[in-house]
């Protein structure tokens, strides 16, 4: 995931031995953790078309570099996650109405830092012969984007998600379900959530290679509906190359909601080693 991003794959299990948890270029977290005494990292570049800004009312085309993160595994069940802290911009195509519209600055570019995820991913039950890896996850993201920048209203905001995994001959099936609580960036005392999901695949093709697909968003819920938490979705379709401890990956993104991103494309790398031994 992302300090801007930073996060390791989760490899099939079987493909490739010593499998890590996180899974660019797609963001359905595996219940499996990146294992202990181990650090994954990851940094990468998104481009996408035709994403949306309510709050700001800003619509463009988005640049996201680097999308980094890093993963640090504290025990053989648990890891900590930092994603985000790079840089995002915007070429501005269109302004709409907003709440905070009259804020951003003229210009045809804006830009800010990504917002960092902080998060700690834990597995209960290890995956059996019959039975799915099951595992939930915790974290908060704090929004690094400003007002006059448009990018966001720098709000904090928490996701409660849990994570199921199951492994078929070559084909490994990942769901993830659970709440977010958004800030309303208009009020400060009030919150909306949103239903999280995503589920995704990967299927090896040799041992170095395999291709991976997902479904991953949130659809707004409750009375209360906050600018900024409205119901999104993306389709993400790639593939992944391991050579030794590197994986490289590129994907192609499909925004499924009228306020989503229309087309975009990703690509990246991980890295995971061993950086320290636990007692």
């Amino acid at each position: 995931m992302r300090w801007q991003g930073l996060a390791l794959l989760a490899v099939l299990w079987g493909a490739v031995p010593d499998a890590s948890a996180q899974q660019r270029p797609i963001v359905t977290e595996d219940p499996e953790t990146v294992g202990g005494g181990r650090v994954l990292l990851e940094a990468g570049v998104d481009h996408i078309r035709g994403v949306r800004f309510p709050v700001s009312g800003l619509d463009g085309h988005l640049t996201r570099l680097p999308v980094a993160g890093i993963s640090i595994g504290l025990s053989s069940i648990a890891e900590l996650q930092v994603d985000g802290g790079g840089h995002r911009s915007l070429r501005i195509a269109q302004r709409l109405a907003g709440p905070f519209a009259d804020l951003v600055a003229a210009g045809d570019r804006t830009s800010a830092a990504d917002d960092v995820t902080i998060g700690t991913k834990v597995r209960l039950v290890p995956e059996g012969q019959r039975r799915p890896a099951v595992g939930a996850r915790i974290a908060t993201r704090l929004g690094a984007g400003s007002s006059e920048s448009g990018l966001g209203p720098g709000t904090t905001d928490l996701f409660v998600t849990a994570l199921a995994a199951k492994t078929v001959q070559s084909i490994r099936v990942v769901g993830n379900v659970g709440i977010g609580f958004l800030a309303d960036p208009t009020r400060g005392d009030q919150r909306g959530h949103v239903l999280l999901y995503g589920a995704s695949f990967a299927r090896a093709l040799t041992q170095a290679a395999e291709v991976v697909g997902e479904v991953n968003g949130r659809a707004q819920r409750g009375d209360s509906r906050p600018p900024g938490s409205e119901t999104r979705s993306t389709l993400r379709f790639g593939g992944r190359y391991t050579t030794g401890p590197l994986r490289l990956d590129a994907g192609v993104l499909l925004g499924l909601t009228t306020i989503d991103a229309g087309v975009g494309v990703t690509a990246g790398l991980t890295y995971v080693f061993k950086a320290f031994s636990l007692p």
